[in-house]
């Protein structure tokens, strides 16, 4: 049976945090298949989910990672955060639109990753900022020349990104060789650009313009022939690509002599143009003729965004009505042999609670001609993403009605059922920090909760209660009774929105920075108990002497502490570098004791180890051997040190990246110790165990874990066990593993879940039974209930924020309810249905 632990339980519901709304999202686009394949020679795409860009209206920018394993076609948690892109402060992301950056070196059936593609963004400005996703950073930026950018698409042979820009032009801007430049202004009309949409390519082979002077198009196998856009002028307009001149002109309908929003577009592969406008209405048209062939009231309010599926033969839609509308494209009898086609409205569902800003699907439409039309497995649903102004990405399986397979795989595993009408949505957890840290801090010895904002922080403390040590833990839950108290509220002079921030156990020291800049305060109480942060001045200039020449920023995207509060622990935000600060007495400016590169090298991925087959304890100490392989001086590798952790003995240091490599640190010699073996996914959380501080845990996004001795470099024989047989419950919750702070057992927590896990050779013994069959001489080893192993999970906190231990049995869960989100909104659109039952 579990032990039964009784903790004193803060329950902290004041924390302010208010997570940024969702702008936009975007999949990457699949490499065009070369234009002599026959639609037989196509084979079919493989089943793999790419990263996901999800835009925030405070400038930020989430890649998210699918967190299955290669060849999983099922994953309970979906979609994670693995790095945020932090954007100036103030702005915001509008739209945003991935490009392939070589397109003619991706295989036709390979899913490009984040090193094979190029980001772009615009946030209501006429500038337009690429993204460097490796190091975190706006690579570079171009202005419009045309006034704000309303809209951006990439055209599907990744060579030419299209802008619609405030004065009434489309400018067209060259992608190729890795470039940014201007290469075409269309004429201008009298109306804002708000949407545009690349139309089919054709193959350079049967293109009647390959004689012309397309310059630097001659060598692609495809080629535009024209675009699409919607203004503000209720019309869409169809565009040659070739002279920049209006083709044709398509009008919407007006209330009231009033202006029609054009506010969504999309193309189909035969030519069909989407439309959704200001209206709620949603229009299908010719492009061949220009005419309009059906249109529905699909919505009470502005159709804000669509998306096409994978196949072509269905459309979804929504916007301020929080609606999503499935249009499917069906077959219909006319008489006894006469049958046609006609786009049918298939369903409708409202998954989110305020408008809808932005939809995405996976596996995405290429806007292909019906001869090169890509194909998919017809038995693994799409998934459609959503995102809106109540701040989490819903998702959601979109599998077609019109589907006859009879078992078609659910690849969030919500339930058996996997058509857009039928299935059931999730909604991804909203992350409090960037890169899925938390924007929560606590200072045990200090009793204080820290809690960072965009630009600013806020610091309270938790009051003492008094009781008797045997009180149970309900009692002392509610903390908004007088249990606490505000100390100190900070506004930050920024270049770009807060990376990281962290507080020292004792309260003394606060540190926060942005992509440019650490700030060091140091904090004192007054007598009436309110804090007075006293800012480190020379600490910018202090750090830039131990970094290279060329570094111009001082800035972090990791803190931590040593737990005597004497040192802080810095991985720099430019340059993947690991800095040990010693914070000195009171009259004492603080030091760099060493700088460590070692997350700059590439050596080690020689020899990562994935998954960890065979002997871990070969690989591990093989590890450690080859340690000195890696220090040697190789070409340095665009990564990010996202999480931090020192033993509570203050002795070692364990640091992890977005490669999925973590190095140990010797805090005493302040050495290198070793590298560990790389898993197949970055570490979500690590921590030391407290009773055994040589054990480093390493918690994955699958809500897996793996478990290290850093003193002796290996994996410990008894881990195996645990590892391999964590409980289903735990390992299929639907939320990821966000943190584990870890007294005596394991206690992992995600956005709705709280787990304990007790970590040591009982925990198999008592987890496990064992059955011997005839003729096995070798027990074979079940996993018991989850009631009856060293496990428990519960569920009464949600959305969970932080949780971390104040004292050793004393315990600080933080929760910011979705109610309280939502009241900081405007009123949802709501129209009263007089007579409704």
């Amino acid at each position: 049976m579990a032990e039964a632990t009784t903790l004193a339980l803060h329950r902290c519901r004041f924390v302010d945090f208010t997570p940024s709304p969702i702008t936009a999202l975007a999949f990457p686009p699949l490499p065009l298949p070369s234009p002599n394949k026959k639609l037989s020679s196509l084979g079919k795409q493989p089943a793999r989910f790419g990263t996901l860009a999800v835009g925030h209206a405070n400038g930020n920018i989430d890649l998210c990672e699918w967190t299955g394993a290669e060849g999983d076609l099922q994953s309970s948690q979906a979609w994670a955060i693995r790095t945020t892109l932090s954007g100036p402060f103030p702005s915001k992301v509008d739209s945003i639109a991935f490009a392939i950056r070589h397109p003619g070196d991706i295989p036709t059936d390979s899913i490009p990753s984040c090193s094979d593609l190029r980001l772009f963004s615009s946030g209501g400005g006429s500038e337009l900022l690429e993204w460097d996703m490796g190091r975190g950073c706006v690579r570079r930026t171009i202005s419009s020349q045309g006034g704000s950018i309303w809209s951006m698409a990439v055209n599907p042979g990744s060579n030419l990104l299209a802008l619609g820009c405030e004065d009434g032009t489309v400018r067209l801007l060259s992608l190729a060789d890795d470039t940014l430049t201007h290469h075409r202004r269309f004429d201008r009309v009298k109306c804002r650009v708000l949407s545009i949409s690349w139309g089919p390519p054709i193959p350079r082979q049967a293109s009647k313009t390959t004689t012309d002077d397309s310059s630097d198009e001659e060598e692609d196998d495809w080629s535009d022939a024209w675009l699409v856009t919607g203004g503000s002028d209720s019309s869409l307009r169809k565009w040659d690509v070739a002279t920049g001149r209006v083709l044709d002109r398509m009008g919407t309908d007006k209330i009231r002599g009033e202006r029609t929003l054009v506010w969504s577009v999309g193309v189909l592969g035969d030519g069909t143009i989407v439309s959704g406008d200001s209206l709620g209405m949603v229009k299908f048209w010719d492009s061949r003729t220009c005419t309009q062939l059906q249109s529905f009231q699909a919505h009470g309010a502005d159709v804000l965004c669509l998306t096409v599926d994978p196949t072509g033969t269905a459309v979804y839609t929504s916007g301020v009505d929080q609606k999503i509308s499935q249009f499917c494209h069906v077959k219909t009898s006319n008489g006894e042999k006469s049958s046609s086609r006609r786009w049918i409205q298939t369903s409708s569902r409202r998954m989110h609670s305020h408008d809808v800003r932005a939809l995405a699907i996976w596996p995405p439409y290429s806007t292909l001609p019906s001869s090169h039309r890509r194909q998919f497995p017809i038995d693994v649903a799409p998934i459609l993403a959503s995102g809106g102004l109540d701040m989490a990405v819903v998702v959601t399986p979109a599998a077609l009605p019109t589907n006859t397979v009879v078992k078609i795989i659910n690849p969030l595993s919500t339930s058996i059922h996997a058509t857009f009408e039928d299935s059931y949505h999730r909604r991804l957890a909203y992350s409090s920090g960037p890169s899925s840290t938390s924007a929560v801090q606590v200072a045990r010895e200090a009793r204080l909760v820290c809690c960072t904002r965009d630009a600013g922080l806020s610091i309270w403390r938790i009051l003492q209660k008094p009781g008797p040590p045997d009180e149970e833990p309900s009692a002392v839950e509610d903390l908004d009774a007088a249990g606490w108290e505000k100390v100190l509220d900070m506004e930050l002079n920024v270049h770009t929105n807060l990376l990281a921030s962290a507080i020292s156990d004792n309260g003394r020291w606060l540190v926060v920075s942005d992509l440019y800049e650490s700030k060091l305060f140091s904090l004192v109480s007054d007598a009436d108990g309110a804090i007075k942060p006293k800012r480190i001045r020379e600490f910018s200039s202090i750090l830039q002497a131990q970094l290279p020449a060329k570094s111009t920023s001082t800035g972090g995207l990791a803190f931590h502490f040593t737990p005597d509060s004497s040192k802080l622990v810095i991985a720099t935000a430019v340059g993947s570098y690991i800095l040990i600060v010693d914070l000195g007495a009171d009259d004492e400016k603080p030091r760099v004791l060493r700088r460590f590169d070692h997350h700059r090298h590439g050596g080690s991925s020689d020899r990562a180890v994935r998954g960890r087959p065979g002997d871990e304890r070969a690989e591990a100490s093989e590890a450690g051997a080859e340690e000195s392989e890696s220090e040697a001086p190789t070409v340095p590798v665009a990564t990010s040190i996202l999480r931090l952790a020192t033993s509570f003995d203050g002795q070692w240091l364990a640091s992890s990246d977005t490669h999925a490599r973590t190095h140990v640190y010797n805090l005493d010699s302040v050495q290198h110790h070793c590298i560990l073996p790389s898993f197949p996914q970055a570490a979500q959380a690590i921590c030391f165990d407290p009773s055994r501080p040589n054990i480093l845990i390493l918690a994955f996004p699958n809500n897996s874990i793996q478990l290290f001795d850093v003193e002796s470099r290996q994996f410990p024989s008894w881990s195996k066990e645990i590892c391999h047989n964590l409980p289903k419950r735990f390992t299929r919750a639907h939320d990821h593993i966000l943190g584990a702070p870890a007294p005596r057992y394991a206690l992992f927590w995600g956005s709705t879940w709280l787990c304990k896990i007790k970590l040591d050779g009982s925990s198999v013994r008592a987890g496990q039974k064992k059955r011997r069959r005839e003729g096995d001489k070798s027990p074979k080893i079940e996993p018991l209930s989850d009631e009856q192993a060293n496990f428990k999970m519960i569920t009464h906190y949600r959305p969970i924020l932080f949780v971390d231990f104040l004292a050793p049995g004393e315990l600080i869960v933080v929760e910011r309810p979705l109610v309280d989100v939502l009241a900081t909104l405007p009123p949802a659109y709501f129209v009263h249905k007089y007579g409704a039952s």
